[in-house]
C-alpha cells in the first residue's frame, strides 16, 4: 500500500519498555504515513507525552525541543546505580530515614539555573561518538557541565524510600541526573526509579491517545487526532499576508511589513488564514521564508 501524505502533529502517551523511536514507527504505520519525527526522546523506561510529527510537520519538529516540560519523577531512595536509573547495576545501598521536611530542604538547592553534569549513559556525542557507547564498555570520560533551568519541584508524595516530585524544567535537563543528586543531597544516595512526561510547551498528557488506542480505531476518527501543523508555534508572532505578499513568499522572496523586529521569528498565514510556513526578519526589516510548507509553493 502507498504511504499517505498526511501531516500534522499527534500526542502520543508512550508506553514503558520501547523507545521513543519505536514507538514512533509503530504510530507511522498506523497512519501509513509518509514522512515521520518525534520532538524528543523519552527513555525506554518513562511514559507519558511524546509528540510525534506526521508528513509537513516535521520541518517545525525543532521549535519543540527547546520548549519546557513537565515530568513526574519517582525516585527510589537508598540506592544508586551506574545509569541513576533503574536500567543500571546496583552500586550502592544506604538506610533511609528521610522525612518531607528534609526533602523541603533541599529542593530549593535545585531551583533557576544550575550546573549538571550529563550522565555516561547519555546520546551526548565525544569525538563523534554517543557517551552511551562509551559507557557500555565500561570507559567514562570527563563531562563539562552543563547550565539547566529548573522552574519548579513539587513535593508530591514520600512513601518509605520511595519520593515522588512533579519536575518543571527548561530543555536539557536530566531528571535521572537530577534525582540523583538530590539523593546525594539528602544524605542517602537516590536513583529515578520511574519517570512520566506530563507536558511539553502547550501540550498536556491528557489529551494524547495510546498506541492501543489509536490500533483500535477507524482511519477517520485516528485522523481526526491529529492537530494542524502551526500548533508547533503558536507563540510566534502571526503574519497575515495579502495576495500579492504570499505569492512572494512562497516563490522565496522577503517581504516588508512596518514594525518588525530584526531576527523576530513569525508564522505566516495567507488572505483565506491557510498556515504557510515560518518566516525571520532580516536585516532590512523584511520577512524572509525561512520553512515553508510544501503545499504553500
Amino acid at each position: 500500500m502507498a504511504k499517505r501524505k498526511i501531516d500534522g502533529v499527534l500526542l502520543l502517551d508512550k508506553p514503558e519498555g520501547i523507545t521513543s523511536n519505536l514507538a514512533l514507527q509503530k504510530a507511522r504505520r498506523l497512519y501509513n504515513a509518509e514522512k515521520a519525527g518525534h520532538t524528543g526522546t523519552l527513555d525506554p523506561f518513562a511514559t507519558g507525552l511524546l509528540p510525534l510529527c506526521l508528513g509537513e510537520a516535521t520541518k517545525f519538529s525543532q521549535f519543540l525541543l527547546d520548549a519546557d516540560k513537565v515530568y513526574l519523577a519517582e525516585l527510589c531512595l537508598g540506592v544508586r546505580t551506574t545509569t541513576a536509573d533503574p536500567e543500571g547495576e546496583v552500586v550502592e545501598t544506604r538506610p533511609v530515614t528521610v522525612t518531607a521536611a528534609a526533602v523541603a530542604a533541599v529542593l530549593p538547592r535545585f531551583l533557576g539555573e544550575i550546573d549538571q553534569v550529563p550522565p555516561m549513559h547519555s546520546a551526548i556525542k565525544r569525538d563523534g561518538r554517543p557517551l552511551y557507547e562509551l559507557a557500555r564498555k565500561g570507559i567514562e570520560v570527563e563531562r563539562q557541565p552543563r547550565r539547566v533551568v529548573v522552574h519548579d519541584i513539587e513535593q508530591v508524595a514520600l512513601a518509605g524510600d520511595r519520593l515522588t516530585l512533579r519536575v518543571h524544567c527548561g530543555k536539557g535537563v536530566y531528571v535521572r541526573t537530577l534525582a540523583e543528586d538530590i539523593g546525594a543531597a539528602l544524605g542517602c544516595g537516590a536513583h529515578l526509579a520511574a519517570l512520566r512526561r506530563e507536558a511539553v510547551g502547550p501540550f498536556d498528557i491528557g489529551d494524547a491517545v495510546t498506541l492501543v488506542e489509536l490500533a483500535d480505531m477507524e482511519v477517520a476518527t485516528r485522523d481526526g487526532l491529529l492537530l494542524p501543523p502551526d500548533c508547533l508555534i503558536d507563540d510566534l508572532a502571526r503574519l497575515d499576508l495579502d495576495i500579492e505578499s504570499a505569492w512572494q513568499v512562497c516563490h522565496g522572496q522577503a517581504v516588508w511589513r512596518s514594525g518588525l523586529r530584526v531576527g523576530e521569528l513569525l508564522r505566516l498565514y495567507d488572505p483565506v488564514g491557510r498556515f504557510l510556513g515560518v518566516a525571520e526578519v532580516d536585516i532590512e526589516g523584511k520577512a524572509a521564508p525561512r520553512r515553508l510548507l510544501a503545499t504553500g509553493a
